[in-house]
């Protein structure tokens, strides 16, 4: 995952409640957001998707913008969305990890 710095923190957190429709696990925490930037008050997310078919994307990427926009100071939202690096689950952090665990899917 990228570094991140003190000035983004809070839009990170905020994404921790953006939920993979598939799985109740946040896009933070999935490893599918890849940097967040903010600059007076445009916000440019890039992330990816587990799957260049995922069903999701548009539902995902509206769940984001909604959520960031609640932040008082910010007044658009960038997504770009790259497939490269490809999501792996290498990416999911260990909260994921166990969730899924949890489940009975395998996140090797």
């Amino acid at each position: 995952m990228t570094a991140v710095s003190t000035n983004t923190q809070k839009y990170w957190e905020a994404l921790k409640e953006v939920m993979d429709p598939e799985f109740p696990i946040s896009v933070v925490d999935m490893g599918l957001i890849y940097d967040i930037q903010e600059e007076d008050g445009v916000i440019d997310i890039t992330m990816t998707f587990t799957a260049v078919g995922c069903a999701c994307t548009e539902w995902i990427q509206g769940d984001i913008e909604k959520r960031l926009m609640e932040e008082t100071e910010i007044r658009q939202v960038n997504i770009e969305v790259v497939w490269d690096p490809p999501w792996t689950v290498a990416r999911l952090s260990p909260e994921a990890r166990k969730r899924m665990k949890s489940w009975g899917v395998s996140s090797r």
